[in-house]
């Protein structure tokens, strides 16, 4: 077994004192350049690992993390994340740790802004948070840095340098397996991107999954295949879906970049002599539901309660045991069909 060094070990092969191995040991008083380099050499010599657990128990300093996602029960998708909250407050409890949860209005920037200056007056160490509006997380992030705020992010990725760390899928590449999967199930015809809800401008999750999605259809250079993008607000679903229909006869596939795909697939279900296509994401109750009954062919699962608790776990990490933040956590884009559905849905 590997020899276990105490203190006094490492001061005796040093030749210095107790109390100076301790100073470097736990970063504390002044130490000499000549005693902190023998100390040193000793440390690499026997490859010595703090027992960073340990000490942190005894470390009397709360760390303070703000987690900010959309309101669950507006839109049912960030639900799970509440759970993965949950698992890591429970994981970590015995820590110095303390998570506070702060939702907003998926559908309003300004909710989204306000409780961002919520979290900023209460000055936490770090905030992990949902960039559901592109333009304004970058705002909003250049003042959690100025605060000292570190920032991590999960969901959707932002291009900046000031945010510590994303979790998540890569989104492109999903919207190029759904293309994928969507050529393996039709031979012909037009298919139909559909935006539900956010303003695609401002969502670069969207964007990414239908620049995949085409892009993969774009390198098959097949012309049996014609792709349209059509824009859904939530009070106009159901008519101007409608008047696609009637317009789009050749309609054979429909691809949705939000958890909404239960949305369309209820306007299908009346359709009895319609067969299209429809691939969505994520594993709401509605969506399966449409799943096992043949009106969805695939979701694509997004984990989003694994993302948040990574979130949470690399930033406790951080402060706890010293260790670097991830700058990019990629998950496995799962496919989900009605045969295997039920192993995802805890």
């Amino acid at each position: 077994m590997d020899k276990k060094y105490t203190i006094k070990d490492i001061a005796k092969m040093a030749g210095v004192s107790k109390g100076t191995v301790d100073r470097v040991l736990h970063n504390r008083g002044k130490v000499s350049p000549t005693a902190l380099e023998k100390i040193n050499e000793v440390l690499n010599v026997i490859n010595y690992e703090p027992n960073l657990i340990a000490r942190n128990l005894k470390n009397t300093k709360i760390y303070r993390i703000a987690v900010l996602l959309p309101d669950p029960e507006t839109d049912p998708y960030w639900l799970p994340c509440v759970n993965g909250i949950r698992d890591a407050v429970n994981e970590f409890k015995a820590y110095n740790i303390n998570i506070q949860t702060h939702f907003f209005n998926p559908e309003s920037t300004k909710s989204f802004l306000e409780s961002n200056t919520i979290i900023l007056e209460d000055q936490p160490d770090a905030v992990l948070l949902a960039p559901l509006f592109h333009k304004e997380t970058l705002e909003i992030v250049k003042e959690y840095n100025e605060a000292n705020i570190v920032v991590n992010t999960f969901n959707n990725q932002i291009e900046s340098e000031i945010t510590k760390g994303f979790v998540g899928q890569d989104l492109h590449k999903s919207g190029r397996v759904a293309a994928s999967l969507m050529n393996l199930i039709l031979t012909d015809g037009q298919i139909a991107i559909i935006h539900i809800d956010e303003s695609v401008k401002n969502a670069v999750h969207m964007q990414e999954k239908e620049k995949g999605f085409r892009n993969y259809f774009d390198e098959k250079n097949n012309n049996a295949f014609s792709l349209t993008t059509l824009k859904l607000k939530q009070h106009n679903v159901e008519t101007k879906f409608a008047v696609f229909l009637e317009q789009n006869p050749n309609l054979k596939g429909i691809f949705i970049t939000t958890s909404k795909a239960y949305q369309i697939a209820s306007l299908l279900s009346p359709l009895k002599d319609r067969k299209i296509a429809l691939i969505g994401y994520d594993l709401v109750e509605n969506n399966v539901n449409f799943l096992n009954e043949g009106l969805v062919h695939f979701l694509i699962h997004q984990n989003q309660k694994r993302q948040v608790y990574l979130g949470i776990s690399t930033l406790v990490e951080h402060f706890l045991f010293r260790k670097d933040i991830p700058e990019t956590i990629l998950l496995p884009i799962d496919i989900i069909n009605a045969e295997n559905a039920s192993f995802y849905i805890a």
